[in-house]
């Protein structure tokens, strides 16, 4: 599958006039519990020649491709890229903290990870993070039976808004990581570790019971970080001029002769 990314990469390389950056997984299988059916969720930056940048008018500054039962592939220019870098956008943070690479040149996303966290917004991270898990809580987790899978995509963003709070950093990729937080109870940890290795063995996990437990945990976490994103005050603010120089070597690098 690895072959078949790059050889799409190159293709969208050929077809754009493009250079990619980096391209890596952000779904399921970079968090650590792919299904079965899971397709390879490959997300990228790329850049353009310098003139594409040096013209009034605008220009889609993202690449798509129609999503198969296999491969869902989509980029961002790095212009984008950096601009949303420099409003911690959390998506951009974790592709590029994702344990799954397929292609790195340059030098770029390891100069956007040195700074992560010194720019990094906690507000921004968490309220991002709490819509997402608000929002598949009442979507999929209300009923006496629920779609079980669906507790990681409530539990994740959940354990990265503790994992911001405690640390006070860009939170890991992995589900595992998240649950080295300290203080998570014992019984919440031996619920969600049986859940984990049923879905790491490639058990399908559909309709079941809810777990009380898991609910529990999720309401009470949803009403803390409600009220605790509402105290957040920061003062950071992104050097932009420093992002204006890593954009200008990209531009050099990428279409040196």
């Amino acid at each position: 599958m690895k072959k078949l990314i790059l050889e799409k990469l190159k293709q969208i390389e050929v077809e754009h006039n493009v250079k990619v950056l980096f391209a890596v997984e952000s779904g399921s299988r970079a968090w650590g519990f792919p299904s079965k059916d899971s397709d390879f969720d490959v997300r990228f930056v790329y850049v353009h020649e310098k003139d594409w940048y040096v013209s009034i008018d605008q220009k889609r500054d993202v690449i798509e491709y129609p999503i198969n039962e296999m491969l869902d592939i989509s980029g961002w220019d790095v212009r984008k890229a950096l601009q949303l870098f420099a409003k911690s956008n959390p998506a951009l943070l974790e592709w590029l903290r994702s344990p799954i690479v397929y292609y790195d040149q340059l030098t770029l996303s390891e100069d956007l990870r040195s700074i992560g966290n010194e720019i990094l917004s906690k507000k921004a991270c968490i309220y991002h993070y709490l819509h997402m898990a608000r929002g598949n809580y009442r979507d999929y987790l209300q009923h006496e039976e629920v779609k079980i899978k669906k507790y990681f995509y409530v539990l994740r963003p959940l354990l990265a808004c503790m994992w911001i709070e405690t640390f006070q950093e860009i939170p890991p990729i992995l589900f595992d990581e998240l649950l080295k937080i300290d203080g998570l109870d014992e019984l919440f940890l031996t619920e969600v570790m049986a859940l984990l290795e049923r879905k790491k063995q490639g058990e399908e996990l559909d309709l079941e019971p809810r777990k009380k437990v898991l609910n529990d945990f999720i309401e009470d976490k949803l009403t803390y970080f409600e009220n605790y994103v509402k105290g957040i005050n920061e003062s950071n603010t992104m050097d932009i001029e420093h992002l204006n120089k890593l954009f200008r070597k990209t531009l050099d690098q990428s279409w040196a002769k």
